[in-house]
């Protein structure tokens, strides 16, 4: 729901937005490796369930203290319910479901693959897709098989196979949510309806939490719990979205959408120092590809 038009210049826009930029990119990075962390003490889906439930409470005070908190408009709740569902509820749980056995840096790649995914679920719906759009996915392509390592990969490991199709799934959840607000004609904006979509997002986890893991827990006397739920449920999941939507109406769509392909590579380098993840050939390389390919999709989409 971009307002700015796309031949503004650089030099035009205010300072605030690189800032805000460079902000969304380091906290939505550093997410990643806080994710595996706070799964030392709590199960996946119970984590992103007690995620959704912080970063729900700190945007309806948030909106209330900035005084924009208010019932939405009738016509704004099928994306407030397509977002809650399938960008927040289920892009929650198989992230966490995922880096439960993946390592978090490539875990961030995987599930980075949203732009991807935009191109066939767009030819689905009759959208124009140029050739420099197909060739990016087929780089992506390239790039999750050579993060995937199919040749070390043990396939007998069934928690390690699942965690990649989990990641990948959780970009596709991503991408069906973005197809439907795109088309959406919004009556409030994207950061007045965090909350309520929040609010969505966490009925459904521990809905979800409840019966597919029954035996699931949060140990709240352990430090990985706090830190997790601070850091992403309540500063980095409200701040970056914040910061992520304000970038959006100030930067050039192809701007903003090339800058936050950052968010993967800092999830590898603060997975390096945090967790101590190893930085592999196949890891740089598929990377590498995966990046180039949504790059080249956003480049043909502009």
């Amino acid at each position: 729901m971009s307002t700015a038009p796309v031949a503004r210049g650089a030099a035009s826009v205010p300072r605030a937005a690189w800032l805000q930029l460079v902000a969304a990119i380091l906290l939505f990075g550093l997410a990643w490796p806080v994710m595996k962390i706070g799964l030392m003490a709590g199960t996946p889906i119970w984590l992103a369930a007690g995620r959704a439930t912080t970063s729900a409470f700190v945007t309806f005070g948030l909106l209330a203290l900035l005084g924009r908190l208010k019932w939405p408009a009738r016509e704004d709740w099928p994306v407030i319910l397509s977002v809650g569902t399938l960008q927040l509820s289920a892009f929650f749980a198989l992230a966490n479901l995922g880096v439960q056995s993946v390592p978090p840096g490539r875990s961030g790649v995987l599930a980075y693959t949203t732009m991807l995914w935009m191109v066939p679920l767009s030819l689905l719906v009759g959208e124009r897709v140029g050739r420099r759009a197909v060739a990016g996915v087929v780089l992506g392509v390239a790039g999750i098989v050579v993060l995937a390592d199919p040749g070390r990969l043990d396939w007998h490991d069934h928690a390690i196979v699942m965690g990649h199709v989990y990641l990948l799934l959780a970009g596709f959840t991503w991408a069906l949510a973005i197809l439907h607000t795109r088309r959406h004609r919004w009556h409030a904006t994207p950061l007045d309806l965090l909350p309520w979509q929040m609010s969505v997002a966490t009925l459904l986890l521990w809905l979800l939490a409840l019966t597919a893991e029954p035996a699931g827990y949060l140990d709240f006397d352990k430090w990985q719990l706090w830190a997790a739920l601070f850091y992403i449920g309540a500063f980095a999941g409200p701040a970056g979205t914040w910061a992520a939507v304000s970038v959006s109406r100030a930067l050039p769509a192809i701007t903003s959408s090339l800058g936050m392909l950052g968010v993967p590579l800092v999830g590898i380098v603060s997975s390096v120092l945090l967790v101590g993840e190893a930085v592999t050939l196949p890891l740089v390389v598929g990377t590498a590809l995966v990046i180039a390919g949504i790059a080249v999709v956003i480049l043909d989409r502009k």
